[in-house]
């Protein structure tokens, strides 16, 4: 039921107080009108008995006390969705900002959708091919996983998410795959970027943008990941579609928060976010996942920038605590020209063995990722040594150690933003890099897979 006051009592920054109201509830639009003729959107925050706290999208300047009319709508932020979302390019909420028709609905929702219920999840066991060897072969992606990117502030992550969203796949299977892409207090210069490079790939095809620009409204930014989940819900779980969602920037979503919590008065937490950023979090990637008895499924990548690179941070702490690992950004190997600049030593995907290995990847995969792994954590020690100690202290050992470390920084991790590598050119790749130890130093792979997929380097 729509009601109109004209009783708003105060102003302060971008909330206003309506009071005398009656029947409001909790996250309720509202229209506000102008005595200009002007209308603006807002939603309701707060309700306490008569009193309703509103917060207005596109700011309060202007607004003057006794002559704004005050219209609740009776409804939450809904989109409107069917499968013609795919190839489109939404705003924050939802509404198109392509030139487009809008979209004839065959659903209405509410934006604010639940968490799946653990008891009805699928476990993840099937692997997504990104195409990108060091998440591929090192920190596998699997479907229904959420793997957060920390990066930092000038780090190419918007560019790697970008080479994601074109190379992704689920391998083993025809179902259809699709892509929901959710940019949060991005420039201009960079939505023109995702725009550009999805059309031009033709990745735009099966994929669902949600643009929400930096000079646009914070609690539009608060409302973006939760209206790109909304849409990809109803393509997986009423379409039967393998979905990857990938949320930039997390860290202005939770910077938007930390401002409305601000305006609120309400008591800050940690670096003055709100004591409840754990919950509001989880309440976004806890929406991804697989259904038992459902065809499609949600597997996330959020992608954030650690302020001042610190992963103590509680924005990059308190997603390390939810999600299922991590793929951490290295500013040292962005320097040094290595893109992308995939820190995998520190970088984690928990769910990694139950989507690799026979019928999946291949046999060999799991032996390979340790030695890979030991081989290069040595030659980074060696790396270290050489740093303090000097070139003349290392063992012959040491400088193979070494040399293998750069290679396998240069070769590896290292790969073109329009190259797309299969699983089974990564899994060949590091062989290749094996091939320079003697077959001794090989001691986290089985004897069966050496005999077949490991050739020593002709010296």
């Amino acid at each position: 039921m729509i009601r109109e006051y004209q009783t708003v009592t105060s102003i302060a920054g971008p909330l206003m107080l309506v009071a005398g109201v009656e029947g409001i509830k909790y996250q309720e639009l509202v229209q506000i009108t102008l005595a200009s003729g002007e209308v603006r959107r807002g939603q309701v925050l707060e309700v306490e008995g008569d009193k309703a706290l509103v917060q207005v999208f596109e700011g309060a300047t202007g607004i003057a006390v006794p002559t704004v009319k005050i219209r609740f709508m009776g409804r939450g932020i809904t989109i409107d969705l069917s499968p013609e979302i795919l190839g489109r390019v939404f705003g924050g909420l939802g509404r198109p900002r392509d030139g487009g028709p809008a979209i004839i609905p065959d659903r209405r929702v509410d934006v604010n959708g639940a968490p799946i219920n653990p008891y009805a999840r699928e476990y993840p066991n099937e692997f997504i091919q990104t195409g990108v060897s060091p998440i591929d072969g090192l920190n596998t992606l699997v479907r229904g996983q959420k793997l957060p990117i920390f990066s930092g502030s000038g780090l190419p992550h918007n560019r790697l998410a970008a080479q994601i969203v074109r190379q992704a796949r689920v391998l083993g299977t025809n179902e259809p795959f699709a892509v929901v892409f959710g940019a949060m207090g991005i420039t201009f210069e960079e939505a023109e970027f995702f725009i550009r490079d999805f059309t031009q790939s033709g990745a735009i095809e099966r994929t669902v943008l949600f643009l929400n620009l930096a000079n646009e409204p914070a609690i539009e930014r608060i409302a973006t990941p939760r209206a790109a989940l909304t849409a990809a819900e109803y393509l997986a779980f009423d379409l039967g579609m393998h979905v990857l969602v990938i949320l930039t920037d997390m860290t202005n979503y939770c910077e938007a928060l930390r401002e409305v919590s601000a305006a609120r008065k309400e008591i800050p937490g940690r670096r003055g976010f709100p004591g409840y950023l754990y919950t509001d979090l989880s309440s976004i990637y806890e929406r991804c996942g697989r259904i038992r008895g459902r065809k499609g499924s949600i597997t996330m990548m959020p992608v954030l920038t650690m302020p001042e690179d610190d992963k103590t941070h509680p924005i990059p702490d308190l997603t390390g605590y939810i999600t299922e690992g991590q793929i951490i950004l290295s500013r040292a190997m962005h320097r040094r020209k290595i893109a992308p600049p995939v820190d995998v030593l520190p970088s984690l995907s928990r769910l990694k063995d139950k989507g690799i290995g026979k019928d999946k990847t291949r046999e060999d995969h799991a032996d390979l990722f340790n030695q890979l792994y030991a081989c290069y954590a040595r030659g980074k020690e060696a790396e270290e040594l050489e740093i303090i100690l000097g070139e003349a202290a290392l063992t012959d050992a040491d400088k193979l150690y070494l040399r293998f470390a750069r290679d396998f920084e240069e070769q590896y991790i290292a790969q073109g933003e329009q190259e797309n590598r299969t699983i089974e050119q990564t899994l060949d790749l590091g062989w290749k890099l094996l091939a320079i130890f003697p077959r001794g130093e090989l001691k986290r792979v089985r004897d069966a897979y050496l005999d077949k997929y490991w050739h020593p380097a002709a010296k």
